[in-house]
């Protein structure tokens, strides 16, 4: 059955499309936007259920936005994703299909595999961006984490040099290299940080959800930086001392997931679910 999913991720592509467009320039996701997405695709599965008198395509779009749900709140609050990030993957839980128990564990990890995958390859192509327009500012940050991190580069020499020398399987090898590199993508990340991702905006220019990079004390009272963000109370404070506000700005994300649900729709509805979940499997 693939009939009754082209309503849901045509509209799903045009959401993110909309999701996409906000993100990259305003750096968050309505959530309204979220929302609208989430009922939207529940709402066409009750009433295609009802419709057709098997509520089995109702149930999974609840699974499957339950399912979701709390995978986003992990990465919300480990800091994976943003807000907007999280409740966006909440709203393609409803829309993804899912026919069984199995494709709700097999098409969320392969969608969660390629979203992180193309995310890993964006985040790169998007952060050598920022480093190229801030070289000056990156390579000073760069060298001062560099020579205060020499221990850390001793250890992973160390442990790397170990399992080469006892363990030359192709696997280890590889885990050898990776663990030798791990340093310098931490430095390399650091760096980047402090240099690209801090900004001092005005008190005037803060939106909901902006994180703070340190504390601030504004009279008797602290505002703490959170993983929530600044809420629009603890902004309207902010605006009143007039202060200018260190904020740290994450990448713009949402074009990940327009990649990633773009290449799953590609595979369930051209290629179709068995052709798809083969594709998968083939990567293991």
């Amino acid at each position: 059955m693939l009939e009754e999913y082209y309503f849901l991720f045509f509209a799903a592509l045009l959401w993110i499309i909309f999701a996409t467009i906000q993100d990259l320039r305003t750096r968050e996701v309505s959530n309204w936007l979220n929302f609208s997405l989430v009922a939207i695709a529940l709402a066409y599965r009750g009433f295609y259920s009802v419709f057709v008198g098997d509520y089995s395509f109702l149930l999974f779009g609840l699974l499957g936005f339950g399912l979701f749900f709390v995978l986003g709140n992990v990465f919300y609050y480990t800091k994976v994703f943003a807000g907007g990030d999280a409740k966006l993957l909440m709203g393609i839980g409803a829309v993804l299909p899912f026919e069984s128990y199995s494709d709700l564990a097999v098409v969320s990890l392969s969608f969660i595999f390629i979203l992180f995958l193309i995310g890993a390859a964006y985040s790169v192509i998007y952060t050598v961006f920022l480093v190229y327009r801030n070289t000056g500012k990156f390579k000073k940050e760069f060298n001062k984490y560099l020579f205060s991190c020499k221990n850390l580069f001793v250890l992973s020499f160390l442990f790397s040099g170990i399992l080469l020398i006892f363990l030359q399987s192709g696997l280890w090898i590889f885990i050898a290299v990776f663990l030798f590199l791990v340093p310098l993508l931490y430095i390399y990340l650091l760096a980047l940080e402090k240099s690209c991702m801090i900004k001092l905006v005005d008190a005037n220019k803060l939106t909901e959800g902006d994180w703070l990079e340190n504390d601030i004390k504004v009279g008797g009272h602290i505002i703490r930086k959170s993983v929530h963000g600044l809420s629009l109370r603890e902004i309207e404070k902010l605006r009143k001392t007039g202060k200018k506000v260190l904020i740290k700005e994450g990448i713009p994300f949402v074009p990940a997931f327009l990649a990633s649900f773009l290449i799953m729709g590609f595979f369930f509805l051209i290629l179709g679910s068995l052709d798809f979940v083969s594709f998968l499997l083939s990567l293991f």
